[in-house]
């Protein structure tokens, strides 16, 4: 049997832990031992391992060791940090009886359950990042709930096919992910950190609607707008309940849910998110992503905010057009020079305003939250000056909140410590009580001077002290040497090697009531502060709106002073289908590389579609590619754009097939993976679809991939239409404009100097005329050696090829072609006798070569 099966045989302590653990199996347990939290059994070596902390035993129990492992109470929340970002979850058992009642094991329980996307502490949430918890529910489509409990923020929405929910799971890139015991989902999705299984009874859809009436309070969901969306409410349910069952508590801040429909935004798929880089990048290098370069917000809920816009672009144009005004608006008057110097002294409070909600706030949050109200009537002048179609909504939205300032600037004094447990919170003047309790307590240094003087001169004993101890109280300390002279009144308290200590009835009294204020005063200052919490949550709503608007007025400025700073202009959303782009620029590659970037520009229309790009490796063809689609994200999120001009038509979604691997895990070869996302692209584009090509085919043998490669540009030029950036080696490609309308060619510019290569990175009309592998692989390091031997094969294979051509264009006159009054019947009677089964090679290509020659005549 387990350790966990037979808790007889412990002791009454092990008990009472393996109890806790029982409720919480799949959890670690911190279980508090004084100064410590403990970890025992099993939990202590995975902790070990994760933590890197000692592995240690404590006694024995049923006969056995126990392991064991502890941190510091005092150090805990850096230790949880690190386990959430593992995917572990953690139960925080704490001591709620008193010691010196108890009999047996001090009573312990549960006060707190902290899951990797249940976070809300500012210690352990990344403060330029959502933190989201994902629940997901699975039937003829997939129903997901998404909550960042540290905002409040709730959505839902419903999708249909696993391409969809691989898209949305790379957006939303959640924290934790809530799935069905008997989930089907395939394991490559699942394989994440912080996947939790919750049983299917959870996802009832019409107990997941009573839970969130209740906490919407709210008769029914109708005003939310998701009657067609039942898979997405179960999940909402699911997610509710988890919440409440982690957080012990009530949720006042989750207010609402907004439902999302995926075709409002620009739609990108898992693949395309991760090859432009959008705020993940593939070197783990968060300044070489577009959010990386265009976050330069002065408020962390600004940055948060600017990175959900950029993850999801909107396909409303009118919504786009206003921040666009917006920031033109900024850009002319100056004004976000201003703006951004009040916004930077605003603190998050989004968050705060959540752990208001939940009753852990801290004092310090509180301050934060004073001082950043205090700021806002500056704001409400410079949006009255902003002549933007924003601006009047932004003035509102944020207000200005004099009332709960005034509260919290006479509740909390100009620099409170870290936790109200050590008092010194509530500021004078705020409560007579707390006042007339903390007079008494701080008087008292007054009075012990004054008592020390007075028995100094009583007794005559010069070096005779007044002092305090939390283990022994108030006390009178005289040397030995002359404790004989001690008054009859003082009563012998503690003998120490060299002194003895004493107490008078006198100072027993002031004792006691001085002991008496401090422990009520500390009481009565914890008493208001819940009180100061309850006062706020019920202005949450307003103060919620509020920092919302602060997030957006700061993405605005940001995106105003990316404009200038890095030169972008204003793009043209129009409803005329098409794409011209000007002089467009990498905006990540311009600010990362020391060299300066070659501006180049593109044109789409109904009479050119498809693009089919050729030049050699490093030319610049992928960053051109990544380029284009990257100007349009930035322009449907709002942004102003890296170009000299840019005309925009609508875009319903982005594709991009760049580069590939093995994905190991799953079992599929890089050309699966090349061939599953071509495919993808295949299906779902339209002809307002951006899709971006490059290299398709190369995975396979030379034939098959240029077949395949033909096949699908001719599919997505003249039947889907897409806007499409072809990227090839292929030169065979290269004629496809001769054959097909719509299609056009460029090429990446290169010369030759000696034997290397200069990269000119200029987008030029036309094909190229070869692709410089052998110089690029000198650039590479490739040892010369092999660059002579690859050489020579070069020149050996292209004279074969060369041979090959004549010997085929000499033997094609010596086939006698048939009389040129042969009708169609008796050409068609010729084919049928042609048998490839009784005719070598070569006959059945003289065969149909003449057949050939009389079709054409």
């Amino acid at each position: 049997m387990s350790s966990l099966e037979k808790k007889e045989q412990h002791t009454p302590m092990m008990q009472q832990y393996l109890r806790i653990k029982v409720e919480h199996p799949d959890m670690l347990v911190f279980y508090r031992m004084g100064d410590f939290y403990e970890l025992f059994f099993a939990d202590a070596e995975k902790a070990a391992r994760l933590l890197d902390i000692t592995l240690t035993k404590r006694g024995q129990s049923a006969g056995k060791p126990i392991p064991m492992a502890g941190v510091p109470y005092h150090a805990a929340e850096g230790y949880l940090a690190r386990l959430v970002k593992q995917g572990e979850s953690v139960a925080i058992c704490e001591q709620i009886g008193d010691p010196a009642t108890s009999k047996g094991p001090v009573e312990r329980k549960v006060v707190r359950i902290v899951t990797p996307g249940t976070l809300t502490d500012e210690a352990l949430l990344e403060e330029r990042r959502e933190n989201l918890l994902l629940a997901i529910n699975e039937g003829d489509d997939y129903g997901l709930a998404a909550l960042d409990l540290a905002s409040g923020r709730f959505t839902i929405q419903q999708l249909s096919g696993l391409e969809a929910l691989s898209g949305e799971l790379e957006r939303l890139s959640p924290a934790e992910i809530l799935l069905d015991e008997d989930s089907t989902l395939p394991e490559a999705l699942t394989l994440r950190n912080g996947v939790t299984r919750r049983p299917a009874w959870h996802y009832d859809p019409d107990s997941a609607e009573r839970l969130l009436c209740k906490q919407f309070g709210t008769r029914d969901l109708g005003g939310f707008g998701c009657q067609e969306q039942p898979l997405a409410v179960a999940a909402a349910g699911c997610l509710l309940q988890y919440v409440e069952e982690t957080q012990f508590g009530a949720l006042p801040h989750i207010r609402g849910m907004r439902v999302e429909h995926r075709d409002q935004s620009v739609i990108i798929d898992a693949a395309t998110r991760r090859n432009l880089e959008l705020v993940h990048s593939l070197s783990n290098q968060p300044q070489h992503t577009l959010a990386g370069i265009m976050d330069r917000t002065v408020t962390a809920m600004g940055s948060r905010m600017l990175r959900r816009w950029i993850s999801q672009p909107l396909r409303h144009r009118e919504a786009v057009a206003e921040r666009h005004a917006t920031i033109e608006a900024l850009l002319a008057s100056r004004l976000y020079h201003e703006l951004r110097e009040i916004l930077q002294g605003i603190g998050d409070i989004e968050r705060i305003l959540s752990r208001v909600a939940l009753k852990s706030a801290r004092p310090r949050d509180l301050a934060t939250l004073r001082d950043a109200i205090g700021a806002l009537p500056q704001l409400q002048p410079l949006l009255t000056q902003l002549d933007s179609p924003l601006s009047p909504a932004l003035a509102r939205q944020i207000g200005e909140h004099p009332t709960i300032h005034q509260l919290l600037q006479g509740a909390i004094i100009e620099q409170p410590p870290m936790l109200i447990r050590d008092g010194g919170v509530i500021a004078e003047g705020y409560d007579a009580e707390l006042d007339e309790l903390r007079a008494l307590s701080q008087n008292a240094d007054q009075f012990l001077l004054d008592l020390e003087s007075r028995e100094r001169e009583r007794t005559g004993i010069a070096t005779l002290k007044v002092s305090y101890n939390r283990v022994h109280g108030y006390y009178i300390e005289i040397s030995r040497g002359q404790s004989d002279r001690a008054p009859e009144d003082y009563i012998r308290r503690q003998t120490l090697k060299g002194a003895e200590r004493f107490i008078t009835p006198k100072l027993k009294k002031f004792e006691d009531q001085v002991l008496s204020a401090r422990e009520r005063a500390l009481a009565r200052e914890k008493y208001l502060y819940d009180q100061l919490l309850d006062r706020l949550c019920k202005e949450l709503t307003p103060l919620q709106q509020c920092a919302e608007g602060l997030a957006r007025l700061d993405v605005l400025c940001n995106l105003a002073e990316r404009a200038q700073q890095l030169n972008l202009v204003s793009p043209q959303l129009v409803e005329e289908p098409g794409l011209q782009i000007t002089d467009g620029r990498h905006p990540v590659v311009e600010q990362v590389s020391s060299d300066p970037f070659v501006a180049n520009s593109v044109t789409f229309d109904d009479q050119q579609r498809m693009l089919i790009i050729t030049g050699p490796n490093m030319g610049g063809k992928s960053t051109f590619m990544r380029q284009i689609a990257l100007i349009v994200l930035l322009a449907y999120s709002g942004s102003f754009v890296p170009a000299a001009a840019a005309r925009i038509g609508p875009i319903d979604r982005i594709f991009s097939r760049i580069g590939a691997s093995d994905d190991l895990a799953g079992g599929r070869s890089t050309f699966m993976v090349e061939m599953e996302e071509t495919a993808n692209i295949l299906h779902n584009a339209t002809a307002q679809s951006l899709v971006l090509m490059d290299e398709i085919g190369r995975g396979t043998s030379t034939f098959d991939g240029l077949s395949l490669a033909w096949s699908c540009a001719v599919e997505l030029a003249t039947c889907l239409r897409a806007y499409t950036l072809f990227a090839t080696h292929y030169f065979e490609l290269t004629t496809l404009p001769e054959e097909y309308p719509g299609i056009g060619n460029l090429h990446l510019d290169a010369v030759e100097h000696g034997d290397t290569i200069v990269f000119l990175h200029a987008v030029r009309e036309g094909p190229a005329n070869q692709s410089y592998g052998l110089q690029v692989a000198t650039l590479a390091g490739v040892p010369k050696p092999v660059i002579l031997r690859a050489r020579q094969r070069l020149l050996e294979l292209e004279a074969r090829a060369q041979r090959h051509a004549e010997q085929q264009q000499s033997q094609l006159p010596l086939f006698d072609p048939e009389p040129p009054d042969m009708e169609a019947s008796a050409v068609e009677q010729q084919l049928r006798e042609i048998d490839p089964d009784e005719l070598t090679p070569r006959e059945a290509l003289e065969a149909l070569y003449r057949l050939k020659q009389k079709l054409e005549e």
